[in-house]
């Protein structure tokens, strides 16, 4: 007999125990209502693979000593435009709002100002951050390192470089923001361990088994030594494409703060600290009018709207709209979680004591 798939839970309720989660873990109040936030944001936005989904995984880097849960990050070097941040040691969520944050400030000084954590790790959705900037009238650029590997450089057979996501957003005169938030892989690694938590096949393209032979099992690339695929998934589909875009990130969010590298054969620890971010934040008048700017800005994304869809039902839409669709929607009906991520979650609860609000 199949299992029901339970009710989504109310916004409020669902962040709400990723906080009691997060509080019983030992993290401090204000860490933990940070985390939860952009937690909660992820899954409100439909970016369910780095929402409450994480919960398992994280609780695995806590249970193992590589997740400082009393963190607290702290500049080590700085630069009217400039910042350098360990994170020290904990989840990356908190170093990373701060490290947004302070490149905000920093821009809305001088006009442009980049900050890069080390010392940290995975800190959620990557477009949580440069939406920041945004909603301030800057544009915002973020990306992080990974410490797992899971994809195989173009024409290897070996997993060298991470999923590696980055992220633009813009402000627009009258609309929500343009907010780009992309692995550099076909899929960001949520979407199959989703897949995986729930007993379903990936469609196909996500996935390469270990002789680089396509496959749907999200098991090959989790459990099996397959890998995932970068963007354009084949070298005949140009995939050198996100190879590139990965060493990019890395270069950025890696090398620029002095994090491990994930070619080290010392890094491969899934959810675990040794991870580093980058952020941008750049101040439109430095160069023209700020209102002018958003509103070519959002002239930009209208025209590209107004485009003659191919299916009448499916409108075109830029990066942002279904974020804000999926937030719209589910603030009114509710968050779901699978049943089988759901149970993960009930019995982590369980396990550290944090009450059960999600019934």
């Amino acid at each position: 007999m199949e299992e029901e798939t339970p009710m989504p839970a109310p916004y409020e309720k669902h962040r709400a125990q990723l906080k009691a989660i997060l509080l019983a873990w030992g993290m401090p109040e204000d860490n933990a209502e940070t985390t939860a936030d952009i937690l909660g944001w992820a899954d409100l936005h439909g970016v369910d693979s780095h929402g409450i989904s994480m919960i398992p995984g994280y609780d695995r880097a806590r249970r193992s000593g590589r997740a400082n849960m009393q963190a607290r990050p702290q500049i080590i070097k700085q630069t009217p435009v400039s910042a350098l941040i360990d994170g020290d040691g904990g989840l990356g969520h908190v170093p990373a709002r701060f490290a947004m944050q302070v490149a905000i400030d920093k821009a809305k000084q001088s006009g442009i100002a980049i900050t890069a954590v080390r010392n940290s790790a995975h800190f959620g959705a990557t477009g949580y951050y440069t939406l920041m900037a945004a909603r301030e009238g800057l544009i915002g650029i973020a990306c992080t390192s990974n410490s797992l590997a899971q994809v195989a450089p173009t024409f290897g057979k070996e997993a060298k470089l991470g999923t590696d996501p980055w992220s633009f957003a813009a402000p627009t005169a009258d609309s929500e923001p343009f907010l780009l938030d992309m692995a550099t892989t076909t899929v960001a690694a949520g979407r199959i361990r989703n897949k995986a938590n729930e007993g379903l096949p990936c469609p196909p393209g996500w996935v390469l088994d270990k002789n680089g032979i396509p496959s749907t099992d999200p098991a090959e690339a989790r459990e099996k030594g397959g890998f995932l695929t970068s963007l354009g998934g084949t070298p005949d589909g140009s995939s050198y494409k996100g190879y590139g875009l990965a060493v990019m990130v890395n270069i950025l969010a890696a090398c620029l703060p002095g994090s491990t590298l994930i070619t080290d054969p010392l890094s491969g620890k899934p959810e675990g600290n040794g991870i580093g971010h980058c952020f941008i934040a750049i101040d439109p008048a430095l160069f023209r009018d700020p209102g002018d700017f958003t509103a070519d800005v959002t002239r930009l994304c209208n025209d590209l709207r107004a485009t003659t869809p191919m299916d009448p039902v499916q409108p075109v839409m830029v990066a942002g709209d279904p974020q804000w669709i999926y937030a719209k929607k589910r603030m009114q009906e509710g968050i779901p979680v699978g049943a089988g991520l759901l149970n993960q979650i009930r019995q982590v609860a369980q396990a550290c004591a944090a009450p059960w609000v999600l019934d």
